[in-house]
């Protein structure tokens, strides 16, 4: 079972894109954390953005805080990542991941960074984002 990306594209600093992982198989997103990442050329992969529906835990990364927003649909069973005020910085490739997790009941995660902390799998392509200055 693989999670699919899409939504990327060519957008122009300032824009916004919405990006969406759907899973390629029979895995619904009840038992397991989603997570967005990406990878710009020459950079080490980052963690961009978590949620988890067992808990609602979030998390976002410093960089985009305040700008990105991750949310869940279950009746589609997509989550999505909406990207606002892109920034040249943000392009890369965009990856989203599943991690097992049940959820901690009503304290959550925390405030952990579980994009470097929870055993990620089921990685699809990716979708690029480029930004134009």
């Amino acid at each position: 079972v693989q999670l699919q990306a899409s939504g990327g594209g060519l957008v122009q600093a300032g824009g916004s894109l919405r990006l969406s992982c759907a899973p390629s198989g029979g895995v619904t997103f009840d038992r397991y954390a989603i997570g967005w990442f990406r990878q710009a050329p020459g950079r080490k992969r980052e963690g961009v953005a978590a949620l988890s529906d067992a808990d609602g835990s979030f998390y976002y990364a410093d960089s985009v805080r305040g700008r990105f927003t991750i949310s869940s649909d279950n009746a589609k069973n997509t989550v999505y990542l909406q990207m606002n005020d892109l920034k040249p910085e943000d392009a890369g490739l965009y990856y989203c991941a599943a991690a097992t997790y049940r959820g901690l009941g009503s304290t959550g995660w925390g405030s952990i960074d579980p994009t470097s902390l929870f055993e990620w799998q089921a990685w699809g392509q990716g979708t690029l984002v480029t930004v134009s200055s």
